[in-house]
């Protein structure tokens, strides 16, 4: 079994939390018993998460070396100046070693998405631009390390797809089993 679920903004991609206080984890959300993620998706990042009750296609979907491409609509801080989206294309050294080159484009008009609870943070002063960003790893954090290492700092991150999976009309919370 292979489910598609809409992971809301400050959900852990977990179904239990020992912080106190707790955060909010999957166990709320309804899902089918004996599934578990696939990979990972942060805390304050939405969108896209697989969860599924087979080990082995768990490892194919977040194994590197399966290069599964995710993608990622990122609202960042500033307007993007074609060095800046080169150097994305190119892959960024991070602390961790360089990245693989990712494919990147501006979107325009901005993505139609639900509202974020908090809002994102809005400045007169300071534009913003949403990025559509591919990668074919799975680092911690990576598109927003990406994105800050070439000077734009990422305010929202909703993954849409993860390989021939796209989050489609799923809102916030919901999810669909996906049919192989």
């Amino acid at each position: 079994m292979l489910i598609a679920f809409n992971k809301p903004f400050n959900v852990l991609c977990q179904f239990t939390d020992r912080s106190d206080p707790p955060r909010r984890t999957l166990a709320e959300f309804d899902l089918p018993p004996r599934v578990y993620a696939a990979g990972r998706l942060d805390y304050d990042s939405e969108g896209l998460l697989l969860l599924t009750d087979d080990g082995g296609l768990a490892h194919r979907l977040t194994d590197p070396r399966h290069k599964q491409a995710k993608t990622y609509w990122a609202q960042v801080e500033g307007t993007p100046q074609d060095a800046q989206l080169d150097a994305l294309r190119r892959g960024v050294v991070l602390n961790d070693g360089p990245t693989r080159p990712a494919e990147v484009r501006r979107l325009d008009p901005d993505p139609a998405l639900w509202p974020r609870d908090p809002p994102v943070r809005f400045r007169k002063t300071v534009p913003d631009t949403w990025l559509e960003i591919r990668i074919s790893e799975g680092r911690n954090r990576q598109v927003r390390r990406m994105t800050a290492a070439v000077g734009l700092p990422t305010l929202r991150l909703v993954r849409v797809a993860m390989g021939n999976v796209a989050l489609d009309d799923l809102a916030p919370g919901q999810w669909r089993e996906v049919r192989s």
